[in-house]
């Protein structure tokens, strides 16, 4: 546990300083709190004897210093804590972005989405409550008690021994015991909700599939038997919290009984004034507010912690293609691309390719072709550098795309696949993901060329029409010319097609790769299809056996 608390403290790289000003003002606002009540109590008890007004009047003060400063203390804190707090968990995001980054495609499809949502969104949100609800009130509650021990045993030692013992069992054996009841529950709460949340994702992306095979039952049944594990464990959590309240109640009416015992006890022998009973009992009574939180932070805890490794363990994570420590220039203008003898393998380690050779001449039309598993995608991912070969090489003008930067290497390319991503926002946003700086004129240039552009252009809200999530609300053969416009916007020299008419009809197919290849000027182009439109269009084809 320590060492993923270490971690994940490493993680969140909260600045020192910043941390001691917050548990300053969180002990500030205890103690405050704290100094109020006891405070008070002595003021009521004083002025019980009746004594001249004059000798309150410093009591007094403090007791409305306390009133006042306790507020604002607590402000200032929840201000500082939940701004570290937050700062870090931009910085966690920032992190864990950078580091999945590179795993992207090929090393994140072993994950399923919703999978990684749950990683990216509500287990690094989890990490906040690390410092908020578990570290700061723990260092805070250690600072007021022991306050409290000591101002209790300025006024009677024997009151402070019990209330040093009545602290350490409700900040320490309560808390570690709601540690231990729920330490199972909280892990598994981690686990139950990212099983739901991967369940419910599929659900929503497949619900058309599935109503139209009436298996929608099935997948609302999996989705209910989910539900039902995590309220499960959330009664188990609740009995949990339900025991360490009731064990911090009664440690708390012991230790103030107890206090107040021995301090009437002392006034008896004649060794401690009358006026301080009260106060030590209120002393002791409030001072419980500074580890109050202890119990409910320890059963929090382990399912920060759970969320916490599944973080770093897909942090942990290295990718298999990295760049070279001193990457060589990329070649400009016009080149040639080959594979050389290329050997692939994925990461489950099953072999795609075996000794393969292509190669692309400046300006041509290639068309590889092959059945379902063949490779194609394969060579597409090693073009892109997705992935790297086991064996040959991969080259653009002769040089080993291992010795490239990655983001020279995709330069290179522009990629229209099949199940490219079109983003729920405009159509001049989709386009621009290519070109960010591509003026209006030029998005119609690229809409022209890929057939596109009189449609647009009928459309009320023209280049500021929203398609919908993942184009849903574009036709087919809309949405895969938009991926076309797309890639033809771009300024790389080497346009791949992978399976471009994979859901048109052979008229809107052949159409489709017709207008593509008239647009694609003297770029090159490689066609990768397991059709046979455009097959006539192209200057080669080259065949991949089945696997």
């Amino acid at each position: 546990m320590t060492t993923t608390v270490g971690r994940l403290l490493g993680l969140l790289s909260l600045p020192r300083g910043r941390v001691a000003l917050s548990i300053a003002l969180g002990a500030l606002a205890v103690g405050f709190g704290v100094a109020l009540i006891t405070t008070a109590g002595y003021l009521i008890s004083r002025a019980a004897e009746h004594p001249p007004i004059l000798a309150l009047t410093t009591t007094i003060v403090a007791v409305r210093f306390f009133a006042l400063a306790r507020p604002l203390a607590r402000y200032l804190e929840r201000l500082a804590s939940h701004d570290l707090a937050l700062r870090g968990l931009g910085r966690v995001r920032a992190k864990v972005y950078e580091r999945i980054e590179p795993l992207a495609p090929a090393e994140l499809d072993a994950f399923r989405r919703g999978d990684l949502v749950r990683r990216l969104v509500s287990d690094v949100d989890a990490l906040q409550g690390l410092y908020v609800r578990s570290l700061a009130p723990a260092l805070v509650g250690l600072l007021v008690a022991a306050a409290c021990v000591v101002a209790a045993a300025l006024m009677l030692p024997w009151a402070a021994v019990i209330l040093g013992a009545g602290l350490v069992l409700a900040g320490v054996a309560v808390p570690l015991l709601a540690g231990l009841l729920g330490r199972a529950a909280g892990r598994r709460q981690a686990a139950a909700r990212g099983e739901l949340t991967a369940d419910l994702v599929e659900l929503l992306r497949g619900a058309a599939e599935l109503v139209a095979f009436g298996r929608e039952d099935d997948a609302l049944a999996r989705i209910g038997a989910s539900d039902r594990e995590l309220v499960r464990l959330g009664r188990r959590d609740a009995m949990v919290a339900g025991v360490a309240d009731a064990a911090f109640v009664l440690v708390v009416g012991l230790t103030t009984a107890g206090v107040l015992a021995v301090a009437v006890s002392a006034h008896g022998a004649g060794s401690l004034d009358r006026v301080l009973v009260a106060t030590l009992a209120l002393l002791a009574l409030s001072s419980f507010d500074a580890v109050v939180s202890l119990p409910g932070a320890a059963r929090e805890l382990p399912g920060t912690l759970a969320s916490g490794r599944s973080v770093l363990e897909l942090m942990g994570r290295r990718p298999a293609v990295v760049d070279s420590p001193e990457p060589a220039r990329a070649p400009s203008g016009r080149s040639v691309v080959a594979l050389e003898g290329v050997t692939a393998r994925y990461p489950d380690g099953s072999q795609v390719l075996d000794g393969f050779d292509l190669r692309l001449e400046p300006g041509r039309r290639i068309a590889l072709v092959g059945p379902s598993g063949a490779g194609k995608t394969t060579v597409v991912s090693l073009l892109l550098r997705f992935i790297d070969p086991v064996q040959g090489r991969v080259t653009i003008d002769g040089r080993d795309l291992r010795s490239l930067a990655q983001e020279d290497v995709r330069r290179t390319f522009a990629l229209a696949g099949q199940d490219a991503h079109v983003f729920d926002s405009s159509i001049r946003e989709n386009l621009r993901l290519a070109r960010p700086e591509a003026t209006d004129d030029e998005l119609h240039a690229a809409l022209a060329r890929a057939r596109l552009d009189d449609w647009v252009a009928s459309l009320p809200a023209g280049l500021d029409t929203l398609v919908g999530e993942e184009g849903a609300r574009l036709s087919g053969g809309q949405r895969q010319r938009l991926v076309v416009a797309r890639a033809l916007l771009s300024e790389a020299q080497v346009l791949v097609l992978d399976e471009p008419t994979s859901h048109l009809d052979p008229e809107t197919a052949e159409a489709l790769v017709r207008d593509v290849l008239a647009a694609a000027d003297d770029r090159t182009v490689l066609l990768v299809t397991h059709r046979p439109e455009g097959l006539d269009l192209v200057d080669d084809v080259v065949v991949l056996p089945a696997a």
